[in-house]
């Protein structure tokens, strides 16, 4: 995950008027790669905290190797400054560039990750990676829109079970880490779930799913799925109470009634 960040990062400076960062970079020996790759995540980690970066020399030169191989004026407080677009634009390009080009090598390191987790292994365990979750917070921060319309809905062919976790790894490679809440159609355990309603974390993910079709379909594994907007039921609007006179007109031409 912080490869693809690191991309996206490089790719959002070209975007921003840093020319030609990635063609540039691959003339470099892979040890001043890895040098620049380390300062990108100083300089992301800068970009999602909530403490600005102090106004010091030291931390003015914090990044000296991508400050001289950009040839611009860049620093912390450059990019602490303008940190909203930063999120934004690196965000757009890691769900539909970096994902996308990525995603052979996403889905190997998936199934390796599942065949290895069957395997008890006692090694010690490396200290937690750093966490870029804020880019998707923070994009829909001032999105305040409410969840059915997130949400969408997709339906699974009867015969061909899918499971939770091909969906959501389906979604993710694809368009990030978009999914807010993910409810199956529970089921008895000898039977198969035919939907399921995803709630993504910002809506503008539904249009980059469906790309202006009312329904689109996918393959996940051999089987296919159908997905389109979730459309929530709204309980019928109770009647108004039947007025005085509403209820006369109503007698008056009524026949009577004899027992």
């Amino acid at each position: 995950m912080e490869a693809l960040q690191i991309m996206a990062f490089w790719l959002w400076l070209e975007r921003v008027g840093f020319r030609h960062v990635v063609y540039r970079m691959l003339q470099l020996p892979v040890l001043l790669i890895n040098e620049l790759a380390d300062e990108a995540l100083t300089a992301l980690t800068c970009i999602v905290s909530d403490n600005p970066p102090p106004s010091s020399d030291h931390y003015n030169n914090s990044i000296p190797l991508t400050q001289n191989f950009m040839k611009k004026q860049i620093s912390l407080q450059f990019l602490y400054a303008n940190r909203q677009t930063a999120i934004e634009g690196i965000a757009k390009i890691r769900n539909e560039v970096c994902f996308r080009a990525m995603r052979d090598i996403m889905l190997n390191a998936i199934s390796h990750r599942k065949i290895s987790s069957s395997v008890s292994v006692s090694v010690p365990l490396p200290p937690p990676p750093l966490s870029f979750r804020s880019f998707d917070i923070m994009v829909d921060e001032g999105d305040q829109v409410p969840p059915e319309e997130r949400a969408m809905f997709v339906t699974f062919s009867k015969g061909y079970p899918v499971q939770e976790w091909e969906v959501r790894d389906f979604f993710t490679i694809n368009y990030g880490d978009c999914i807010e809440h993910f409810q199956m159609q529970e089921v008895e355990p000898n039977e198969q779930s035919l939907f399921a309603r995803i709630v993504f974390r910002s809506a503008s993910t539904i249009g980059l799913i469906l790309r202006g079709q009312p329904r689109m379909k996918f393959t996940i594994n051999g089987k296919h799925i159908w997905a389109r907007k979730f459309i929530p039921k709204h309980p019928p609007s109770p009647q108004p109470p039947a007025t005085t006179a509403a209820v006369a007109a109503v007698q008056l031409q009524s026949p009577p009634f004899y027992p």
